[in-house]
């Protein structure tokens, strides 16, 4: 009986290479797999619809404004200066109280003038004695006894012996002060016995009523603002008083470095309520009244590249809209679209629009940051920025 061959055993490349080609085939599946997973993955957040986001809106109006103008001021006495004296010396008197109204002529202070009157009494008595010697040649002269350019000599002596005396007594005049205009006066800043030198200042004096307003404004606004124009000044410090003006100058030049000119108003304070330095908020008419688009300050997005609002309109959801849940959507939802809007003035919260609005188009107002074209909102007003052409703060 004859015996069956024994198989003969794979040689080691075959099984190397059906080694290769299992272990391709399960990581090309586990690839595959996971490519397929991450596609689908990928196509489902694609897909996945958006949340909408709340937003405040607010539907612009018309309304009629006139073509005011605003600027800042700061209030400048008629007259204002730090009395001082002409002439050195020791005080001797102070004869007023800081913080006093004074009229013009009224004497402040006096300086020590007792070595100046010793001496007014010598030349006085010099020009005395002068006079009566050129009038007795002078009846010489006529008599024909002296000669006419001796009389000459001594008619100029006695004039100059008089001016030297009137020179000592306007200078004893200096030595008292006294205010050179009615007004306020300030805090004292000598006191008895204190040397004064030519040019100290010895007291502020300040003429409150009337009181100039100065304010300046851009190059453009120049040919709008005339002589006669009546303003409006409002003052922090005093909340609620408004405080008319006439201008009263208009500076013809325009400051190079600014572009702007400077105008100058009166205005009336017979109470004393405005102070010189005091920071004003200053507005005035510039023409007649007419009608503008507005919208909130908030609802504009101000950029270097454009000024730009978001939209809110309404419109009907495509066919198979679903939520986060996968639930079908029905109805009209609304959506915003971002355009580009021309502004132009302003009025407390309120933004008027030249360009780019009409009234009655809705526009967010909030939450602005965090849309996007034909991003879909939801609408919440109970919580919204103010809108108020005068907006006041509470007190709390």
């Amino acid at each position: 009986m004859s015996k069956t061959p024994a198989p003969r055993k794979p040689k080691f490349a075959l099984r190397l290479i059906l080694m290769l080609l299992a272990t391709l085939l399960v990581f090309g599946g586990v690839f595959a797999v996971k490519a397929i997973i991450g596609a689908q993955t990928n196509k489902f957040f694609d897909n996945m619809p958006q949340p909408a986001a709340a937003v405040s809106a607010y539907v612009a109006t018309t309304e009629r404004w006139s073509d005011d103008s605003e600027a800042v001021g700061t209030f400048v006495a008629v007259n204002g200066t730090d009395v001082t004296t002409e002439a050195g010396g020791v005080v001797r008197a102070i004869e007023f109280e800081a913080g006093q109204p004074v009229r013009a002529g009224e004497v402040l202070v006096r300086l020590n003038t007792d070595n100046e009157l010793a001496t007014l009494k010598s030349l006085e008595t010099s020009a005395k004695l002068a006079k009566v010697q050129a009038e007795r040649w002078q009846q010489l002269g006529k008599d024909k006894l002296v000669s006419l350019d001796e009389v000459q000599q001594r008619v100029a002596a006695s004039a100059s012996a008089q001016a030297q005396a009137d020179a000592q007594r306007a200078l004893i005049a200096q030595k008292t002060i006294r205010a050179p205009f009615s007004g306020e006066l300030g805090i004292r800043r000598i006191n008895l016995g204190q040397f004064v030198n030519p040019g100290d200042p010895i007291v502020s004096l300040q003429q409150l009523d009337p009181i100039y307003l100065d304010f300046s404004l851009p190059e453009q606004q120049m040919d709008k603002l005339k002589p006669g124009t009546t303003i409006r000044a409002t003052v922090d410090a005093l909340p609620g008083q408004v405080f008319e003006g006439r201008v009263t100058a208009v500076e013809p030049r325009v400051d190079p470095n600014t572009r702007n000119f400077t105008a100058q108003a009166t205005v009336d304070n017979p109470d004393g309520l405005l102070r010189p330095g005091a920071f004003a908020h200053v507005g005035f008419a510039t023409g007649g009244e007419r009608e503008v688009v507005v919208i909130p300050q908030t609802a504009v997005s101000f950029n270097p590249y454009g000024n730009a609002v978001f939209v809110i309109s309404k419109t009907a959801r495509k066919e198979g809209e679903t939520d986060m849940q996968g639930n079908p959507l029905t109805g009209d939802k609304f959506i915003v679209t971002q355009r580009f809007i021309k502004t132009g003035a302003t009025r407390g919260d309120l933004i008027a629009v030249t360009e780019g609005l009409k009234p009655g188009d809705q526009v967010a107002t909030s939450g602005l940051l965090k849309l996007r074209n034909d991003a879909e909102v939801t609408i919440n007003n109970k919580i919204q920025p103010t809108a108020d052409a005068k907006p006041e703060a509470e007190n709390r």
